[in-house]
């Protein structure tokens, strides 16, 4: 049975992993290489200058620069905004708290979509358009975050903050000082899923921005299509470079990542 487990992971993980060696391969092909019928993985000639051809033909720093400050800043706040208000939710009795929370949880059934528009009116009567704080402020707050450390706030024993109390020891010291430590795994979480979805966030970037300067890496790579065409050496060694910081986000998170999934299901 083991043997039959394996073998359905092994060809699952190498079908996801397919496209990714290809554009891994393809970012070091020439442009000959990229239309050669039989397709060739690997390259017959290594060409680096596919990289420094990017940041020639379009503004592929300034991208990655919105990209950073957007998403690090969307990560951060959200994750203190989630914290606070987890704590709450998981610890403090006040009126209506149940029905708050699940007008909080009710968000997470409407897509973004549905709200786009809304959204772009009142961004656009704040004077927010083709601003960071357009890009930013739309997304400090997130239901799923909220729930996920609210989940694991409350498998935390609640005799643990009793006797920080008796200690002396305040909410705001015992969040910060205990609870936060301990909860690491579903932080590490909700850090590597918000990370990753503004990081490749198209849509909203695409409405709020009107300007070179403010678009981020999702929309800047559409200015490698030119009129003459996809030149997808380019497009490859573009997006090779836009998906490092995601790796490494997940390659620092991995095991906060799958122990803050597991543990977060334990109790609700």
């Amino acid at each position: 049975m083991k043997i039959i487990t394996y073998v359905v992971l092994i060809v699952g993980a190498s079908i996801m992993l397919t496209p990714f060696v290809w554009m891994f391969f393809s970012a070091f092909k020439g442009e000959s290489d990229i239309y050669v019928y039989p397709p060739r993985w690997l390259p017959s000639k290594w060409h680096f200058e596919n990289f420094t051809e990017v940041f020639k033909m379009v503004p592929f720093l300034r991208f990655y620069l919105n990209s950073i400050i957007v998403t690090t800043t969307i990560t951060v706040t959200q994750i203190l905004f989630s914290i606070l208000a987890a704590y709450a939710f998981s610890r403090l009795d006040f009126p209506l708290k149940n029905i708050l929370f699940m007008l909080v949880i009710s968000t997470m059934l409407m897509p973004f979509q549905v709200i786009v528009v809304p959204t772009f009116l009142v961004v656009y009567k704040f004077g927010w358009i083709n601003t960071y704080q357009g890009l930013i402020i739309p997304f400090l707050f997130n239901a799923f975050s909220i729930f996920l450390l609210k989940q694991f706030f409350m498998t935390i024993p609640k005799d643990l903050e009793d006797a920080a109390k008796i200690d002396g020891c305040g909410r705001m010291r015992f969040l910060f000082g205990i609870m936060v430590p301990l909860s690491r795994p579903a932080i590490g979480t909700v850090i590597l899923f918000t990370f990753l979805v503004h990081w490749k966030d198209y849509l909203w970037p695409l409405v709020i921005t009107n300007s070179t300067n403010m678009r981020t890496l999702p929309v800047g790579l559409k200015y490698l299509i030119t009129e003459g065409g996809e030149d997808y050496r380019l497009m490859m060694a573009a997006a090779l470079m836009a998906i490092v910081p995601i790796l490494v986000v997940f390659i620092l998170a991995e095991k906060q990542f799958i122990r803050g999934i597991t543990l977060t299901g334990l109790k609700g």
